[in-house]
Formats: structure tokens, sequence, C-alpha cells
């Protein structure tokens, strides 16, 4: 259970990312307050972080920038953090200033020590997987630029050698796709396809799996045994009704993604590198009508999303096929 919390901080960073507008902008000179959000990528002196409704914002480190974490009760202060501590996957609020570029200039930053634990759980989990496909894609860039090189190549023989011209360009040609298709491929690494979504639903102010969600689950892993699961990710999203108060809710959709997480794993064998990140939205993005009671039963939910990642499986759109 431990495990599972860890990974109940928000949801993988590429699908989160793909649900936020680009880029908001801060008003230069605008004082910011308790600024909330899920930092989503992590420069050397500023981050990017998506706030829980809005656009995603650059906010600026400077060398005055005050990083802590929360305070705990009247006996337990907060406690003084680098910068270097701030992660992708870390929720945290930030105290600032607008800049002329529409960037936040951090004087503070807070968060919860909890949080800041999971996010370097993330980290270690994320690390590997990236390090992997950034070898791959480094492969992909050599073998692009021989291609590109085997292009320049042929059509300086074709121009010295007219009787060989045509045969020069169909090759010049053929190897132009293939650089673009392997251009495509890099670039697709970061681009997922949806798949299917399955929902799963809870009854009132629980997060408890019962026999009628697990058969959800279990006719689902069965479904996917029978497809071609290459660069395949799942994405476990809670939410809730509105039943109680927002921050509850927030927790419940998050205990409620962790159930579904733990039953994938322990149940269905599901390898944790296949989850980008999780997040429950609690009371947000209802599918029906809170006002009754059928509504806030398919609002008590946990969407499981499958998608493919198009760098991996070469569904890029364009080049070979």
């Amino acid at each position: 259970m431990r495990l599972m919390k860890r990974f109940v901080v928000f949801a993988f960073f590429i699908a989160l990312v793909a649900t936020v507008p680009a880029f908001g902008q801060i008003g230069n000179g605008q004082q910011v307050k308790k600024y909330r959000g899920i930092v989503t990528k992590r420069d050397p002196d500023s981050f990017v972080m998506a706030p829980e409704s809005g656009a995603q914002t650059t906010v600026l480190l400077t060398s005055s920038t005050e990083v802590k974490s929360h305070k705990k009760g009247v006996f337990r202060g907060s406690k003084d953090y680098g910068s270097s501590y701030i992660l992708r996957g870390l929720r945290l609020e930030v105290d600032g200033t607008g800049n002329d570029q529409g960037q936040i200039v951090a004087d503070r930053i807070r968060f919860d020590e909890q949080d800041l634990r999971t996010a370097q759980a993330l980290k270690n989990t994320l690390d590997p997987v990236e390090a992997e496909t950034n070898a791959k894609l480094k492969a992909q860039q050599e073998e692009q630029e021989r291609l590109a090189g085997q292009i320049e190549e042929t059509m300086s023989v074709a121009n010295q050698a007219r009787a060989d011209a045509a045969k020069a360009q169909e090759d010049a040609k053929k190897a132009q796709q293939t650089a673009d298709y392997a251009n495509n491929r890099i670039n697709g690494l970061d681009d997922f396809d949806p798949i299917r979504t399955i929902t799963v639903t809870f009854v009132t102010n629980s997060s408890v799996l019962g026999p009628k969600a697990k058969q959800t689950i279990d006719d689902a892993a069965a479904w996917v045994k029978t497809q071609n699961t290459k660069g395949w990710v799942v994405a476990v999203i809670g939410y809730a009704d509105t039943t109680g108060d927002t921050a509850r809710n927030r927790t419940l959709s998050e205990k409620r993604a962790n159930s579904v997480i733990y039953y994938l794993i322990t149940k269905h064998k599901l390898p944790p590198q296949r989850l980008v990140q999780p997040f429950g939205y609690g009371q947000l993005e209802p599918v029906a009508d809170n006002k009754t009671a059928a509504g806030r039963a398919k609002n008590r939910r946990v969407e499981i999303r499958l998608m493919a990642n198009k760098g991996i499986t070469g569904n890029v759109g364009s080049g070979q096929q």
C-alpha cells in the first residue's frame, strides 16, 4: 500500500499536459499568492507547473527564492529545502510576482513533505525509463544523420553522372522518406493515441472495489491480453461526486485511484513502468448531474485510460508504414 500511495499524486505527465491549455500569462507586476499546482517540467533555473484549473505557468527561481515545507502544527515548524528538491510530480504552492514575459518570479515556495517523498519515488521510477527512451532517441538521431549523409552523397554522384541521375533521384527519395519517418518517430515519443477508457464506479464515501468494479477491471484485462500492447501506457484518474467538502472529495478520489492501481498490479501483474502519473480530481469534471442520485453514482468513478505512445508504436501519421 505504501508503494501505491506514492503513485497517487497526479496524472501521467503526458496525459496531464495534454489536458491543460498551453501556457497562461501572469500580468507584469501582478502579485501571486498560494498559486497551487503540480510541477510538469523542471529546468535548472525554472519549472513549469499545471494548476488545478487553467493554463500551465512558468515559474522562475532566483537566489533569493525561499523553498520550505508546510508547517505541521505548533511544535513542528517548516523545513528549509534547496531548489533542487523541486521535482516533476511535486504538488506545491508559489508566492511571487509576474514579469513582462507572463511568468512568475518566485519569492516563496511551499509543499508537503509527503508530496515531496511521493515526487522522489516517482523520479526513481521514471528516470530509468526516460534514460532508456533518451538512448533510443539518440540512436534514432544518429541513424537520421547517417541517412541524410547518404542522401547528400547520392545527390553528388547524380550530378556527376547524368546517366545514373534517374536512379540516384529515386534512391534519394526513398532515403528522405526513411529520414522523415525516423524524425516523426522521435517527435512522437511525447505523443499518445487514446485506445480505450474503462470506467469503474464506487459507492458513496467508499474507495473499496466492489464485486462489480472488480469484474469490470477483470473483463478489461482479459481484452487487453488479446491486443498488441507495444507502447501502451495506463493513466488511472479518480473522481468523486459533490457529497462532502472539496478537500475530502479530492482525497477520496485519490484513494479510489489507488485501489484500482493496487488491484491492477497485484491481481493482473501490471508493470509499474506502464503507469503514467495517477491523479485524483475530486468533484471536478463530473460526467453527470450531481443533483440526482443517478448522476452522483456516475460521478463516483475511476477512469482507466489506455493510451499508445506514437513514437514506440510507429503510428506517427507520415513516412513509412
